[in-house]
């Protein structure tokens, strides 16, 4: 297997590039390499695969900083650094740090009873929120869709129903600390005897002994299983934009709310329109002849094509509007609207009898500085 390539390089990026250089880098180059402009070409629907699982990493903060520190490896489960690898909320007891915020509230007089209460390892607390990415097309992101996405989630181990003692047995509460997770030492000091609250040894802060740990969480309580979850995406989303599917992260400690799966949306370009907000962009490309004469050209939007009129001495750059053709409001009623920008193409490899009707065109209109060789309108005489 070729080996993978350094995320910014994918991008042409350097390491400390802004979120703004990132997004500009990846649109650049996923609209270059975009599938639909390269019909057939293997090589350039590996590279927008590639520059797509580039901007997924680099896009997201918390994937970004597990990326610098630690390369693909962050990513590959096979190493421990993939998701949940070094979330400390898998390590039952510490998530509060083990009441260390009692040690300055007893040295220094602050925190009181609201501290202690906090650092009860016996309390319930929410679980972690997930986040994930989902690639979706241009279309989707307008109209809307349903993805499924893989997720691994920390459930309750369903043996021990989250206590993590083997089936039959139960903890114990700890002689030292009493269940509270937390002991108080003192200290003989200059100034007095001082008193310090931390986390138990004898039970790592969690107030209870497991003897006889459950086998398949391993005394966790807790273990990771792969949940497929249906995401319904809203019309009008936009790139950046996330969905939030409330219960759907990991399971809560001690009874705790399950926390949230956060779903980042990365919307792939398009081939030929751009989106800004709720408005589409379109370059059109029209001839010297319809620009001039004026015409009725057909353009393509998100619904389909349409008729748009040119009036007669349309200048390149002109720009029309095509009411309610944008990207629909996210959650409201109505939709944006589309700008098609004309560019008058000029003609190449004119043949003799095309150059001589343009001389005579330019005859016609005055231009007596036409040159007989060289290019349509040849260089000015002096």
């Amino acid at each position: 297997m070729a080996e993978k390539r350094d995320y910014y390089e994918v991008l042409g990026l350097q390491k400390g590039a802004s979120a703004d250089e990132i997004k500009k880098a990846y649109r650049k180059l996923a609209k270059e390499n975009h599938p639909d402009l390269h019909p057939g070409d293997k090589a350039a629907e590996e590279r927008f695969k590639e520059i797509n699982e580039a901007y997924e990493i680099l896009s997201d903060d918390d994937k970004r900083a597990k990326y610098d520190q630690f390369g693909h490896a962050a990513f590959d489960p096979s190493q421990g650094y993939g998701q949940g690898g070094f979330g400390f909320g898998d390590f039952g007891g510490f998530g509060d740090f083990g009441g260390f915020g009692d040690i300055f509230g007893d040295l220094f007089g602050f925190g009181g009873a609201s501290s202690r209460s906090r650092s009860n390892p016996n309390a319930p607390r929410k679980g972690d929120n997930i986040r994930v990415s989902v690639n979706i097309s241009f279309e989707e992101a307008a109209f809307g869709c349903k993805k499924d996405v893989t997720v691994g989630r920390v459930v309750q181990c369903p043996d021990c129903k989250g206590n993590g003692c083997a089936p039959g047995t139960t903890p114990e509460v700890c002689p030292d600390c009493k269940g509270t997770g937390t002991v108080v030492t003192s200290t003989r000091t200059p100034f007095g005897m001082a008193q310090t609250r931390g986390a138990c040894q004898k039970c790592r802060g969690t107030g209870k002994i497991i003897h006889q740990p459950c086998k398949t969480c391993r005394g966790m309580g807790s273990i990771r299983k792969q949940h497929k979850v249906n995401v319904t995406i809203p019309a009008g989303i936009d790139d950046g934009q996330a969905v939030s599917l409330r219960g759907q992260g990991n399971a809560g400690i001690n009874g705790g709310e399950n926390g949230d799966l956060l779903v980042s949306i990365i919307m792939r370009p398009h081939a030929r329109f751009e989106r800004e907000g709720t408005n589409i962009y379109l370059d059109q490309d029209i001839t010297f002849a319809q620009a001039a004469l004026g015409s009725e050209i057909t353009v393509p939007t998100l619904d389909g094509d349409v008729k748009l009129t040119i009036p007669d001495g349309t200048q390149t750059g002109t720009t029309f509007r095509i009411r309610g053709k944008g990207v629909p409001y996210l959650r409201s009623t109505g939709r944006g609207d589309q700008f098609v920008t004309v560019r008058v193409d000029v003609p190449k490899n004119l043949t003799r009898a095309q150059k001589e009707a343009l001389r005579d065109y330019a005859e016609a209109m005055g231009e007596t500085d036409v040159s007989q060789s060289g290019g349509i309108f040849g260089k000015r005489k002096k």
